[in-house]
């Protein structure tokens, strides 16, 4: 093998062991193992002691009345969508995971995808007030790889069309707005997911933060079938309960999560320090005054400034044993079960241009300096040798069609 040359052009690999895209936040001591046990031995797995105060430790931390756990954040959207019992669309960013999109499909509303600000990838509040007509259920802001969407402005975009602001904030659990205020905050409703590869993780679950009494009184209904308590369901609910086991486990990390976001933020300088006198590679703005949580962290690769293209790249990186995803590849317009919905590659230019050019890079809490300076020069040595590296890319990929 040649040194300081590519894997795909013969160079021996910097990495040393296979850099995986995310790995969960887990706390893993013998107090954890102590809290699962006794959930265990008191016999009650569901709707216990340890759900109830993972809601009151979450409400205070936020700074929220009330919050709902659910068993994801998917089945939060789902439920906050049919208990605010409205008709009609559903402004979304077309730059967003499905999940966003599915929700108010299973309700019966009709999803329009809106355009994203180019810099912040979230929800433009310009485009979200041009798509929102008199027929409007509701605007949903996303909050883009754990970074605050602008709900202020969304705020004034909804209450001008008289329809609410809920917010899909699955990777935000624990970012901040530049108003300092906690996201969680804002809207009717913010809904966060806990699955493994968010910063903070119950295993599976999620939770909707909100001020509104009575829509946390129908939330908790609905995650019961829609069941008051005495088996006369009030409204078509579901089982969205989160068990005990995942509760228990929520509580044990809640405290660990500030010194995780701390991390996560010095891993995501060190990036930027490392790649942003590289020619053709772009970040995500964060707003200023604003914390991300930075569940994802993504680059932007323009292939005529950078020497190849995003696809080429994430080919690249592989063979040199890290992980990439383009996120989100396809966006929702580009998706089948989205086809016809108001909003295509016309509508939602910069959601289509980011598409095409936007590749995610490994970053999780307990990653090491070390591993964010090897992928820096994994990529730094792809972009020297980057004509050679898209021939031999290109060579490959006809290969193995032919």
């Amino acid at each position: 093998m040649r040194t300081g040359l590519p894997v795909v052009l013969g160079g021996a690999p910097v990495v040393a062991d296979e850099l995986p895209l995310s790995r969960p936040s887990i706390a893993l001591d013998p107090e954890l193992t102590s809290a699962l046990d006794a959930v265990l031995a008191s016999g009650i797995i569901t709707k216990g002691g340890r759900l109830a105060e993972l809601e009151r430790q979450v409400a205070a931390f936020i700074g929220v009345e009330h919050a709902v756990a659910v068993s994801s954040c998917t089945t939060g959207l789902m439920l906050v969508l049919r208990c605010l019992g409205r008709t009609g669309s559903v402004i979304l960013p077309s730059f967003t995971f499905m999940a966003s999109g599915h929700a108010a499909l299973w309700n019966g509303l009709d999803p329009v995808l809106a355009d994203i600000d180019p810099d912040t990838f979230t929800l433009a509040p310009e485009s979200a007030a041009r798509m929102l007509d008199e027929d409007g259920a509701a605007v949903m802001g996303v909050h883009t790889f754990g970074a605050p969407c602008d709900a202020d402005a969304l705020t004034k975009v909804a209450n001008e069309r008289g329809v609410p602001l809920v917010i899909d904030a699955a990777p935000a659990f624990g970012a901040r707005y530049p108003d300092g205020t906690m996201v969680g905050t804002k809207g009717i409703a913010e809904v966060f997911s806990f699955s493994p590869t968010k910063p903070f993780t119950t295993g599976e679950g999620g939770l909707i933060a909100t001020d509104d009494a009575d829509l946390a009184r129908r939330l908790r209904i609905g995650r019961e079938y829609g069941n008051p308590g005495n088996f006369d369901s009030l409204f078509v609910g579901l089982n969205g309960r989160m068990p005990e086991l995942s509760a228990a486990l929520g509580l044990h990390n809640l405290p660990h999560l500030p010194r995780w976001l701390e991390r996560r933020e010095e891993l995501a300088e060190r990036y930027r320090a490392g790649l942003s006198d590289l020619p053709g590679i772009g970040f995500q703005r964060i707003p200023a005054g604003a914390r991300s949580t930075y569940k994802d962290f993504c680059l932007t690769v323009h292939a005529a400034d950078f020497g190849l293209d995003r696809d080429v790249l994430a080919e690249a990186l592989g063979a040199e044993r890290v992980s990439t995803r383009k996120y989100f590849v396809p966006p929702l317009h580009r998706q089948t079960v989205y086809r016809g919905t108001a909003g295509d590659a016309g509508a939602v230019p910069h959601s289509e241009a980011l598409a095409g050019r936007i590749i995610t890079v490994p970053l999780w809490s307990a990653m090491t300096d070390h591993q964010v300076e090897e992928v820096c020069a994994v990529i730094r040595r792809i972009h020297e040798h980057a004509g050679d590296v898209a021939h031999a890319v290109a060579r490959s990929a006809a290969l193995r069609e032919g």
